[in-house]
């Protein structure tokens, strides 16, 4: 049986439905002006057990070291109608270097950009252009039909998609692993240098 509904969950969905992108247990704790984060553990738990045993398009999922309230993977189709497609350019990039990259782990991505991963992989998700599933402690991520049909690109296969990448936006491939200089602390030996970044440049759908 799942534990009882109280006041102190509901705060707790209401933030996680309000943000929009994945909480940690401390964002939650500090929104909710509350000195000790165990109450808001065991109301996240809550949450997850009641999402998991209701009839319910959505779910609370732990996201990395965080947790999101979000729809379950098969609803999210349903949804392509009214999902819009326009893009900030963070979230392009990161578009691009998934559909570059795939399949990525989503703990690879977070060490390429940084805790944003986890929003921007939920947004993605949200408007069908990524795809995730369960790998371990992590997420694996590919891209969708859909992200073919936005970019315009004739195939879903991976290694199509990345040709069309190195042709069409100038991502240049990595250099073979042994010419390949050592990584700096500014640069991650995994992304491939754009030579004209998508950040500026988006593609028309």
């Amino acid at each position: 049986m799942p534990a009882k509904i109280t006041p102190e969950v509901l705060r707790v969905e209401a933030l996680l439905f309000a943000a929009g992108k994945p909480l940690s247990v401390k964002e939650i704790t500090e929104a909710l002006a509350l000195d000790d984060y165990r109450p808001v553990q065991s109301a996240v738990r809550t949450l997850q057990e009641n999402y998991a045993h209701r009839q319910s398009a959505l779910e609370v999922r732990r996201v990395g070291d965080r947790y999101a309230l979000q729809l379950r993977e098969e609803w999210v189709p349903t949804v392509h109608s009214v999902t819009p497609v326009e893009m900030a350019p963070r979230t392009l990039r990161t578009l691009t270097l998934i559909a570059y990259h795939q399949p990525i782990l989503q703990s690879a991505l977070v060490r390429m950009i940084g805790d944003s991963a986890y929003e921007e992989v939920q947004r993605l998700r949200g408007m069908n252009l990524i795809r995730t599933n369960p790998s371990g402690a992590t997420l694996e991520l590919t891209t969708t039909r859909r992200f073919a049909e936005y970019f315009g690109i004739a195939s879903t296969k991976p290694e199509e998609i990345r040709r069309f990448l190195e042709q069409k936006l100038g991502v240049a491939a990595p250099a073979p692993e042994s010419s390949a200089p050592g990584p700096t602390s500014a640069e991650s030996p995994t992304e491939p240098p754009p030579a004209e970044s998508p950040e500026t440049a988006p593609p028309t759908p």
